[in-house]
């Protein structure tokens, strides 16, 4: 099974939606796919038509040895299945102190990757014991971003995460690219914001994924649903960029795979 991450600490990049499209992706293409939602937003869980407020156990309760990974996976009518880490998920930094802890999902992750290609991994907007838990069970990540500043002067903040986790828990993480999404190419503050994107992903030593993701409101309207954007509007502007990623992340994955 191969885990990816979608990670940033800047909110409102459209790494939750990113996280769905390319779960969704994935498994029209014939792979098992697994999402775990550890934002305690949930918000991918409620996109995918979880029920979050009427679950016995979390991922929370695996993390603190209550209960079995196996026990909590959702079927999604998305093509995937899901892990919701719940809301308690919010208190993580307080309530997991112990030694090892950045190794929790990877632990929790062995038990069950046998089943799964691939596992694709939801992040809360911050740089935390959950964003840590997450790069450290991953082999790879992407950072979706806007072309704007403050998603731009994150990235060297999630940059020194990104060599802490390599340097203690995880090694041979690699980034696969910065994704831009929700873009608007007509405007001159994106198209002016681009070289510094690109140098902020050799800082990195990464690139920046050369397909784009629209703005759309075919979007916002399959969240609302609970639908597949592939399935409920596959000609969209979102759509037709979220499958060209998807071509992309592939390609360089079999290449570096020779």
């Amino acid at each position: 099974m191969k885990a990816i991450t979608l990670s940033n600490q800047k909110g409102g990049v459209a790494k939750t939606t990113t996280t769905e499209a390319l779960a969704s992706g994935l498994a029209q293409r014939g792979y098992k796919v697994l999402a775990v939602d550890l934002d305690p937003q949930c918000n991918l869980s409620l996109g995918s038509g979880a029920d979050i407020l009427n679950m016995d156990q979390t991922l929370y309760d695996v993390f603190k040895g209550a209960a079995e990974l196996s026990d909590l996976i959702q079927k999604t009518d998305l093509g995937y299945d899901l892990i919701t880490g719940g809301l308690a998920l919010a208190g993580a930094d307080m309530d997991f102190t112990q030694t090892g802890r950045e190794y929790m999902l990877r632990e929790a992750l062995e038990e069950i990757k046998k089943d799964y290609d691939f596992c694709i991994i939801d992040t809360p907007p911050t740089l935390g014991i959950l964003t840590v838990n997450a790069l450290t069970a991953s082999d790879s990540m992407i950072i979706p971003l806007t072309a704007d500043l403050y998603a731009i002067q994150g990235i060297s903040q999630l940059n020194l995460l990104i060599q802490r986790v390599r340097k203690y828990s995880n090694k041979d993480l690699k980034i696969s690219g910065l994704l831009i999404t929700r873009h608007d190419e007509r405007t001159n503050v994106s198209k002016a914001l681009m070289d510094q994107v690109i140098k902020s992903a050799e800082k990195l030593g990464t690139k920046v994924f050369t397909q784009y993701i629209r703005n759309s409101v075919a979007v916002r309207e399959s969240q609302a649903m609970m639908a597949d954007l592939f399935t409920e509007a596959p000609k969209a502007n979102a759509t037709v960029d979220y499958q060209s990623f998807i071509d992309e992340l592939m390609k360089g994955e079999e290449e570096d795979g020779k």
